[in-house]
């Protein structure tokens, strides 16, 4: 007689299937995801009038409805989704890993363009409510994209069983191609192409910044100071460098932003280790 072996909840269903994490079940999840919450930009983009079309900048409307609304769908879904299943304490918790002493140059890197950006803005030149609203934003996009990528993505993969070069390298990936995407808002490829590249980068820092901090909310605030002070300094979204006629603190941050891209590509080559095999048995 054989002895049935009951199936726990973790193992069944959506919950089972996540769980066992790995590549595929990763694209799986961020596709579905992507449809959501472009999904959900479309909608907004036919209903929000003008304020569609008009400079982010311009009022409070435009930046809410350009890029605060999807993304506030965006990060309600991921919540509840990590609720769901049971992740909050492994997301958000400490990194199951050592960390190494020369991973905090990948924060220092990031945060240099920062400071310089908040040094050289001219923070009169839009209004103060577009101002609090893009930093408002720059959090939300911090804390929905880094759930995203450094958080589910690198569960999942560490779940099914990859070495950290590989799940800082795949994650980073999946990061910079998300933001091909926006060939379909209108985006062109010169700018989309650029784009790629400074985000796998990017993506790598972020993943170096929360292993040496120890939390995912490290590479969040990171994340949700830079993407703001970049708009503010180029006026736009996934603008990489200020132009020309930018004052000087900026065009050093815009110089900085190119160290910063090379230096993702760099520091992948020498991420190690590997986080003890989680998968339920």
């Amino acid at each position: 007689m054989t002895d049935t072996v009951p199936v726990s909840q973790e193992q069944r269903g959506l919950r089972g299937f996540m769980n066992r994490g790995g590549f595929w079940r990763f694209l799986a999840f961020l596709v579905v995801y992507l449809v959501i919450y472009l999904g959900s930009g479309f909608v907004i983009g036919h209903l929000g009038g003008h304020y569609v079309d008009d400079d982010l900048l311009s009022s409070l409307g435009s930046v809410f409805l350009q890029v605060t609304a999807s993304l506030i769908i965006g990060a309600v879904v991921l919540a509840a989704f990590s609720a769901y299943l049971g992740w909050n304490r492994e997301l958000y918790g400490r990194q199951p890993i050592y960390r190494s002493k020369w991973m905090w140059i990948a924060p220092v890197i990031v945060a240099t363009p920062i400071v310089l950006r908040v040094l050289g803005i001219d923070w009169g030149l839009h209004q103060a409510d577009v101002v609090a609203m893009l930093l408002a934003t720059g959090l939300l996009i911090g804390f929905v994209e880094e759930l995203t990528y450094r958080g589910f993505a690198v569960k999942m993969l560490r779940d099914g069983g990859h070495g950290e070069l590989v799940v800082a390298a795949v994650t980073s990936l999946a990061f910079a191609l998300s933001h091909s995407m926006n060939l379909l808002g209108g985006q062109s490829i010169t700018v989309v192409g650029p784009t790629i590249l400074y985000t796998f980068s990017f993506g790598v820092l972020m993943y170096l910044t929360m292993r040496v901090t120890g939390f995912l909310l490290g590479a969040m605030v990171m994340h949700g100071l830079t993407d703001p002070t970049t708009m503010l300094a180029t006026g736009g979204v996934d603008e990489v460098a200020a132009d020309a006629s930018s004052g000087g603190l900026l065009q050093a941050a815009g110089l900085f932003t190119m160290l910063l891209i090379i230096s993702g590509y760099v520091l992948v080559l020498f991420i190690r280790g590997r986080v003890k095999d989680q998968r339920p048995s």
